[in-house]
């Protein structure tokens, strides 16, 4: 997979792959209400929901359904990469960290200091937050399977009126709800027209 998640990759034009980077737009996020005193990783089953693809907090799960129901109707396909792109508990952050992190030496400038000791991306891999600091254990991420072309030009065109941002530039496929409580209208509009 050119855009996988667990390699590293350079962000491009979603027309042309050739051309320079493109800067993926990145606004801070605002937690809704329950999430200000979550522990990232281990929210309760009545703080997220099943949703396309995956598990998400329900704030982020409506705004999800939303922009996959836009994306469907524009003939583009929104998937996580995996279910486990999307919620992840700290036990699967950890695992995942393990796997792409060790503590000697890789020559790779990306570092993450985690359990109070230094640790070093291995070569080939894509940096990953430590457990407790990825918005995946919020529940609130998505990493959209195959996030280039006609897909990322329509994410890039659209993710906000959802409540959506990338995060970091050199992953195309990371995407947050960043709106907390203040639900854009898309994602009101989509949540009435479903309930009835």
């Amino acid at each position: 997979m050119a855009n996988s998640p667990w390699k590293k990759s350079t962000a491009h034009s979603a027309q042309n792959p050739k051309s320079k980077p493109v800067a993926y737009p990145v606004v801070p996020v605002k937690l809704c209400d329950h999430l200000k005193n979550a522990v990232p990783g281990k929210l309760t089953a009545d703080q997220l929901r099943k949703t396309v693809g995956g598990t998400l907090h329900h704030c982020a799960a409506d705004a999800w359904e939303a922009m996959v129901d836009a994306a469907q109707k524009a003939g583009i396909k929104l998937t996580p990469t995996s279910a486990g792109d999307t919620y992840r508990t700290l036990e699967s952050q950890t695992k995942a960290f393990f796997q792409r992190y060790q503590l000697e030496p890789t020559g790779n400038p990306d570092t993450r200091t985690f359990e109070g000791k230094k640790w070093y991306l291995k070569k080939g891999m894509a940096c990953l937050a430590t457990p407790g600091k990825s918005q995946h254990n919020m529940g609130i991420a998505v990493d959209v399977a195959t996030a280039s072309g006609p897909r990322l030009k329509w994410m890039l065109d659209n993710e906000h009126l959802y409540g959506f941002s990338h995060e970091v530039q050199s992953e195309p496929w990371h995407i947050r709800y960043t709106q907390g409580n203040q639900v854009p209208p898309a994602v009101v509009a989509f949540v009435a027209a479903k309930a009835g």
